[in-house]
């Protein structure tokens, strides 16, 4: 007798992610132009031409100079991507909302062939901290308590992980930190609204929260990081991830022991025996 199994809970409601986007307002989508600019500066350093590419990304607009040939992807939790048919995917501005992220990359593995390319760039976790910060503390000063206001996304130092747990080989994550700034509160919600990257989380209030609250949080806000002419930085983490499928081409780390010369003699500095 086949056992039933319980669905796996969900973090982020793909449905309020589509009529999120739906609503886009195409000036502004900064982010994604600099992670576009992020995504060719990858790619000009890397010795190779790739003629097979896939672009995994909520919207294809301005992607046409950075890929033009590359085939389009929706983001959806399973990826309309052919094993071992891509020697370069691109998955962009859409992993931070995946509620599987380590089944996003190992589906990206899979359709990459030997020695193929990964490039990933993805909202990071000090994204929107002064605003999650703000909102947190009027929510508790007047409800005397917290509700799923703006998502979680993953750290840096997490996300490299993330890479070589999908099976992927020379593993590399670093971050694009980016400031904004705004006149008040009300313009930074109404540039997330325009960016699509409003609050998804399944478990997300669905009563519209009170003016009272917003005008909290804003006090807050501005009192603990207003800038010196009273506008409101917002931060945007961008993380980039670069990953490669395994081939026997590829560069192999060093055996311990197998050095075969000493780190002394490249640095010039006299060696010193470890104390016993």
């Amino acid at each position: 007798m086949t056992q039933a199994t319980t669905p796996r809970p969900q973090l982020f409601d793909r449905r309020a992610i589509a009529a999120h986007r739906s609503r886009l307002t195409p000036q502004a989508l900064f982010l994604h132009d600099i992670a576009r600019d992020e995504i060719e500066d990858r790619l000009s350093m890397v010795n190779r031409s790739f003629t097979n590419p896939a672009l995994v990304a909520p919207f294809a607009e301005g992607w046409e100079r950075c890929l033009p040939d590359a085939k389009h992807v929706a983001d959806d939790e399973t990826l309309d991507l052919a094993v071992g048919a891509h020697d370069l995917v691109v998955h962009a501005m859409s992993l931070h909302w995946a509620n599987d992220p380590v089944g996003q990359l190992i589906q990206c593995h899979r359709a990459l062939s030997e020695d193929g390319l990964l490039l990933v760039v993805m909202l990071g976790g000090q994204t929107l901290h002064e605003l999650r910060s703000a909102l947190a503390t009027a929510e508790t000063r007047l409800l005397g308590g917290l509700s799923p206001r703006v998502a979680p996304m993953a750290e840096v130092r997490d996300l490299g992980a993330l890479l070589q747990r999908a099976g992927f080989a020379l593993p590399v994550a670093d971050v694009v930190p980016l400031t904004a700034k705004y006149r008040d509160l009300q313009h930074l919600m109404h540039e997330l609204r325009g960016m699509g990257e409003t609050n998804a989380m399944t478990e997300r209030q669905r009563i519209t929260p009170s003016r009272r609250l917003f005008a909290e949080a804003e006090e807050i806000y501005r009192d603990t990081y207003a800038t010196a002419d009273g506008l409101l930085p917002a931060t945007f983490e961008l993380i980039c991830l670069t990953g490669w499928s395994p081939s026997e081409t590829q560069q192999k780390p060093l055996r311990p022991g197998s050095a075969k010369a000493r780190l002394a003699d490249a640095l010039k500095v006299p060696e010193t025996p470890l104390p016993k």
